[in-house]
């Protein structure tokens, strides 16, 4: 069995679970393994996922479980991120999740955001989780590494509002250093660009993705499917595997300005 939802095309036996840790061989197919097991669950600001564009002010419940089909060095989540801990979790359905959310509409909640660790290793369960949400009335996020086929977004994107795609870098270096997919980042980028409220968020590690030149082309890609689309430079600190020295902020204004050169909306975070 060939799990077709990115590009690790992981191939599964029963009962084997995939690079992710999101997915298990069952009987003649490949299933979740993390649906509805949550290992967060929290009312946070909009602008944390972060979304600088959409229903700015508001609040929104933020989900995740636990799982990722990437190995970034400095991952700032990897204690869920990067270990199957479902005997750790508690379950949730999407109706509870759901009866949640409404809950916190007097605290200023909008929606559901899934969020925290890699949510599409699992989309069954924002697919079923966010068509609920959206027949109550409710906004749905999807904050996502965007490495996946157009399969699983489409699986999912009907049901979405706005989503955050952490476009790691542009350069294909980079990408294979983070073990991801740089193609198909951008393919995804451009087809949820259709559907949903897009932003995007490009984290700033010295001596890796910090290229002046690489920024640049990373920007003309974007505005060539929309200047307004916003981007989201954010300052690195030390965590997890990665060793480097946290960016400096000149060099953030740096790229900030290359950025303004082709973009509408570009903020800087962590500073």
């Amino acid at each position: 069995m060939r799990c077709e939802y990115c590009f690790h095309h992981c191939i599964l036996d029963e009962g084997q679970i995939g690079f992710c840790k999101g997915r298990i061989g069952q009987k003649d197919k490949i299933v979740s393994n993390n649906y509805g097991y949550l290992t967060a669950l929290a009312l946070d600001p909009i602008e944390k996922k972060p979304l600088k564009e959409f229903y700015p002010g508001s609040k929104i419940l933020s989900i995740g479980s636990f799982g990722c089909n990437l190995r970034c060095p400095f991952c700032q989540n990897y204690q869920i991120s990067q270990y199957d801990l479902k005997d750790k979790c508690r379950y949730f359905t999407p109706e509870q999740i759901i009866t949640e959310a409404k809950s916190l509409i007097p605290d200023g909640n909008i929606g559901i955001a899934f969020t925290y660790n890699e949510p599409l290793i699992s989309p069954e369960f924002v697919k079923d989780t966010a068509c609920l949400a959206k027949k109550n009335n409710l906004k749905t996020v999807l904050v996502t590494n965007g490495c996946f086929s157009l399969e699983a977004l489409k699986m999912v994107s009907p049901y979405i509002d706005a989503m955050n795609i952490d476009l790691k870098g542009f350069s294909r270096e980079y990408f294979s250093y983070i073990g991801a997919n740089l193609k198909m980042t951008e393919d995804f980028i451009k087809e949820a660009h259709k559907t949903s409220h897009i932003e995007l968020t490009t984290l700033i590690v010295p001596n890796h993705n910090d290229s002046l030149s690489d920024m640049e082309k990373e920007c003309e890609f974007i505005s060539s499917i929309n200047k307004d689309i916003p981007l989201h430079l954010t300052r690195y600190f030390p965590r997890y595997h990665e060793k480097e020295e946290m960016t400096k902020i000149s060099l953030m204004n740096e790229l900030y300005s290359i950025a303004k050169k082709h973009l509408v909306h570009v903020y800087l975070g962590n500073i």
